[in-house]
């Protein structure tokens, strides 16, 4: 049964399922296990706090977003097929455990911070370049 985003736990609930999926996914998953190397166990509780910060208005991420994303985009370029898959596996996670008011801001917020994040990355350009030939 689907819930509204209230709590805390509603938001380590999304995004542990969210990840769950990353970890799995054919074309996401090499990127966050083999080229970021990521630690779950450091990397979950800041998503939990990203995520409060957003949706809860808590004031617990004090971090730059963009600094990780643009390292990693050194060493393993992002294209816009991971953004779109990125997106698709959240939203679908939102769909699937949430409904209400605060599961719509995540989808929006995710939608928004995928488009900074193509600009900061120079994706953009390559997408309306790609559009025009």
């Amino acid at each position: 049964m689907k819930k509204a985003i209230t709590s805390r736990a509603d938001v380590e609930k999304l995004v542990n399922r969210f990840y769950d999926r990353v970890k799995a996914d054919d074309l996401l998953g090499p990127i966050f296990h083999d080229v970021a190397r990521v630690n779950w166990d450091k990397h979950l509780p800041i998503m939990y706090d990203f995520w409060c910060s957003i949706l809860l208005d808590e004031d617990v991420y004090h971090r730059n977003a963009m600094i990780p994303h643009l390292q990693l985009h050194k060493r393993y370029p992002l294209q816009e097929t991971h953004f779109q898959r990125w997106l698709q596996l959240f939203h679908e996670t939102v769909n699937t455990c949430f409904e209400g008011e605060k599961a719509a801001l995540a989808k929006l917020r995710a939608t928004s911070i995928a488009g900074v994040m193509r600009t900061k990355l120079g994706l953009l350009q390559q997408i309306q370049t790609s559009h025009q030939k």
